[in-house]
């Protein structure tokens, strides 16, 4: 366990401001007991943080290196536990520019990412919720997208043929993310 503390996290990461922490390689300090959870809330030891603005301060400086999460700030790097993805797509919008649509999802810290060639998505299939999918949102870092919006992009969903098999997809920003074989996309949602 380090021995960094939440208000010390705190201050190094308002100190360090909006620069960008995939620069940083600071020591690591060790783990400590914080938690997203998969529902995108926060935990710092087994309570829940509900200070919404900490809360999009400490994900200002999360990170995600080879073998972990972290919190990065300039003097320090600490390992965090991510149950699923750290951010959850919690609105999306659909804008239509000469015919091309592009899906731009808010997360639950308030950040908008554009999916499309930048900003892939990408479909995996869980246990027991069927198809979960998820939208880049920086440096390998990844939202889920809520059970909600999920429901919505299968409204917009399409079947392209994809290197010879019909695939059901989505279309946003010029690209086409499929989802599943269009045979078996019943069976996943």
């Amino acid at each position: 366990m380090a021995e960094t503390d939440l208000a010390g996290l705190t201050k190094g990461a308002k100190a360090a401001g909006a620069r960008p922490v995939h620069l940083w390689n600071p020591p690591f300090c060790g783990d400590i007991d914080m938690r997203i959870a998969a529902d995108g809330s926060w935990h710092y030891m087994k309570s829940p943080i509900g200070r919404i603005e900490l809360v999009k301060l400490f994900a200002s400086i999360l990170r995600r290196d080879e073998e972990r999460y972290v919190l990065v700030t300039p003097a320090e790097r600490v390992g965090i536990q991510v149950d699923d993805a750290p951010f959850v797509a919690v609105e999306m919008r659909v804008a239509e520019d000469e015919g091309r649509r592009t899906l731009s999802f808010r997360t639950n810290v308030d950040d908008w990412t554009a999916a499309g060639p930048e900003h892939p998505m990408r479909f995996e299939v869980g246990a027991s919720e069927g198809l979960k999918p998820y939208v880049h949102v920086r440096a390998d870092l990844w939202a889920r997208v809520s059970r909600a919006l999920f429901y919505d992009i299968a409204d917009l969903g399409e079947i392209r043929e994809v290197e010879g098999t019909a695939m059901f997809g989505i279309a946003s920003g010029g690209r086409f993310f499929p989802m599943a074989p269009a045979a078996e996309i019943g069976a996943l949602t």
